[in-house]
């Protein structure tokens, strides 16, 4: 985990679906490097990056975790991500910090969706990427089926640079394509040469010249010397190469299994002596905080220090613990930095180096390299935090929005400010959680990624902060309108011991059009009402409107005008034509036709072709109207707008409906009118609720 001062930084960020073998990839780098002394097996829930409680439960990666590994005079950061879609932030957050990222493709499954969803990430950002075929020991893997894969969903300019020695039970090496020489495992961190296969001897020459040719088109002068000699030497297709990746004109493509050794050395070698150096990538750009100025810094250590912090994890004990990639300068211990994102300066005190969960306290970090902080009060994730004198913001990191919500309450009476402290730490840690108080119906809703995600959320409130919650789906805020325009009169009138009350008013209810909203109107003339009464009967008719008048929603999208009444010159008060205006609203609403809103959403469903019929059918169940369809390489793109009563379940049964492999994204649209099979229902459940 220590980087000698003279090392070459770089960063990898490993990525691809779930299940395609990157934390076992990470553990087979650790081990082949000497980080580590044994290979941790997931299912033993032993590895260095999947060190959380809930991730060794699961099996799978929750959290992005650092496995820092020394190779050959490079000091190289892996970035171990989940390739689950509800655990996508992290994935997300790894991307804006990596110099390359590593593509992660199982040989058995071939290219996923969530492969090619951070595929486009990397592609946002610019990121040079590369390709790791694993897994190509298992049965029914297969090395040139997942080539033909690549190519047809990811395209591009896609070349091996080794080939596989054996398949399935039988891989036991591979072919380096540059040198034309064969390797196996020799232990750990080792390879030894053997003699290529004579059944190979065939696709080591098409291999080789595809890669010559490939590189050759990287640039003129190689090109030049290939057309003439049709040869290029080792140094020259590596010199190709490096300038291919950087520029991403090239798409390499390595294969091992990682569980077996086979093919770490090699793929170790192609990150510290083909990926770029941090000061080779473009500066990096941000602006001057608060305003639109753009500013750049270069990747060095004599540049102004920038940080962007990808990472926060909130422990109890501990306190808050935040990850941060240094982009220019020197972040150094006990100083002073500001957080350009929010305008305030952070005292620093240690920092730190970390693999997986271990922690190494070091007196500063450079350019290029990753570390944590512990206990920074104003800062989160996507935060920027640079030197106070030469500030600079860099863009923030965006996550996709929430696809279910649960609402959450305390399952012990008295555990509210618990809860609210819990669900504060939580939201801390990960972006992709969003907590808000609903308070047209009174609840407290978690939203996130999908049931996993909040079911870990919900897990880890009770396991760190003792808090034990009961959830439930979200209520549907419908609303209420009227479709009729109406008069109606309200008079509140009381006698007492003292003055009385009284107040009286005619209102005219009139609807708007859907999204218009609520406006009120003084339309009174002669002082039928006295001006000091006004607001009284505004405040009456807005209250009025809160309660609702079907099923106790808001009603919203009418015009009220006040145009009549009468007074009494001592009983007269605000408050008796609050109840006045109160009364007369209750009576226009009956008379007004009054009928029931839902919201709808906007929904895109991203599927692949096979399911395209069973995911129509589905919307169609749910009441969904389908808008069109378009093609997005090997999947299919639904739009439609569904009723958001009938989403609150969907990103589960999109799941079971395609395996996994498909995905959606969903934003308020509009609301309409329930039809009434279902208006009747949704206000018997609002009955039996204020009966409870």
């Amino acid at each position: 985990m220590t980087a000698s001062e003279g090392s070459i930084i770089k960063n990898v960020g490993l990525f691809g679906h779930g299940g395609s073998g990157k934390t076992t990839l990470a553990e087979a780098l650790l081990f082949a490097t000497g980080a580590t002394n044994r290979m941790g097996d997931v299912e033993q829930s032993n590895t260095v990056t999947d060190f959380d409680e809930e991730e060794m439960a699961k099996k799978i990666s929750i959290n992005c975790a650092l496995a820092p590994v020394d190779w050959k005079g490079a000091h190289v950061t892996f970035l171990d991500t989940p390739g689950y879609a509800d655990f996508i932030g992290d994935a997300i957050s790894a991307v804006r910090v990596v110099d390359t990222c590593c593509m992660v493709i199982s040989g058995v499954d071939g290219v996923e969706v969530q492969t090619e969803i951070m595929w486009e990430k990397a592609a946002e950002v610019g990121a040079p990427s590369f390709l790791f075929v694993s897994k190509l020991d298992r049965e029914r893997a297969g090395f040139e089926r997942t080539l033909e894969d690549i190519a047809g969903t990811i395209g591009g300019n896609v070349v091996p640079l080794n080939i596989p020695i054996g398949e399935e039970h039988g891989f036991r090496g591979v072919v380096d394509l540059a040198s034309g020489k064969a390797y196996e495992p020799g232990g750990p961190g080792k390879s030894k040469e053997v003699p290529v296969p004579d059944e190979l001897a065939d696709a080591l020459a098409a291999g080789r010249e595809k890669l010559t040719e490939a590189v050759a088109e990287t640039d003129d002068s190689l090109l030049e010397k290939y057309l003439e000699e049709g040869e290029l030497s080792g140094d020259e297709i590596s010199q190709g190469l490096v300038k291919g990746v950087r520029e991403r004109t090239l798409i390499p493509v390595l294969c091992g299994a990682a569980a077996k050794g086979i093919g770490i050395p090699e793929l170790l070698d192609f990150v510290a002596n083909v990926l770029p150096r941090p000061e080779e990538l473009p500066e990096v750009v941000g602006t001057l905080p608060g305003k639109d100025e753009e500013v750049t810094r270069p990747r060095l250590a004599d540049a102004p220090m920038c940080a962007l912090v990808f990472k926060t994890l909130a422990d109890p004990y501990v306190g808050k613990l935040t990850y941060f990639r240094v982009f220019s300068g020197v972040f150094k211990a006990d100083s002073t930095v500001l957080n350009a994102t929010h305008g305030k300066t952070e005292r620093v005190g240690q920092i730190y180096r970390v693999m997986g969960k271990e922690q190494t306290s070091v007196p500063q970090l450079k350019a290029g390299e990753l570390g944590a902080v512990a206990k920074l009060g104003e800062t989160f994730t996507g935060d920027t935090l640079c030197d106070k004198d030469k500030p600079i913001a860099l863009p923030q990191i965006e996550y996709p929005a929430p696809l279910m919500s649960l609402v959450v309450a305390p399952k012990t009476k008295g555990d509210e400010d618990k809860l609210s402290t819990a669900l504060s730490r939580v939201s801390e840690e990960d972006p992709m959680l969003k907590v808000h108080r609903d308070t047209e119906v009174n609840q407290t809703i978690i939203s996130g990624a999908g049931e996993n995600h909040l079911d870990v959320v919900v897990g880890k409130m009770k396991r760190k902060f003792g808090v034990d919650v009961v959830t439930d789906i979200p209520r549907v805020p419908y609303k209420e309108t009227i479709r009729k325009k109406v008069e109606a009169e309200g008079k509140h009138k009381k006698q007492t011991g003292g003055h009385g009350q009284y107040g009286h008013a005619h209102l005219r209810l009139e609807p708007r059009e859907r999204g218009e909203g609520f406006e009120f109107q003084d339309k009174i003339v002669g002082g039928a009402i006295p001006r000091q009464y006004i607001p009284g009967v505004e405040k009456g008719v807005v209250a009025a409107m809160q309660e609702g008048f079907i099923a106790g929603y808001p009603m919203v999208d009418m015009q009220v005008t006040v145009f009549d009444g009468s007074f009494h010159s001592v009983d007269s008060s605000e408050l008796a034509f609050k109840m006045a205006a109160s009364k007369a609203m209750k009576d226009g609403f009956g008379k007004a036709d009054p009928v029931l809103l839902e919201p709808i959403v906007d929904v895109k469903v991203t599927v692949p072709e096979a399911y395209m019929g069973d995911v129509i059918g589905d919307l169609n169940s749910k009441r969904g109207r389908i808008l069109g369809m378009e093609p997005r390489g090997k999947m299919q793109v639904v739009s439609a707008q569904v009723p958001q009563a009938e989403m609150s379940r969907y990103s589960i049964d999109l799941r079971s409906i395609t395996g996994g492999r498909g995905f959606f994204s969903m934003e308020f649209s509009y609301y309409e009118e329930v039809p009434d099979h279902i208006a009747q229902k949704v206000v018997e459940q609002a009955k039996k609720d204020q009966e409870d």
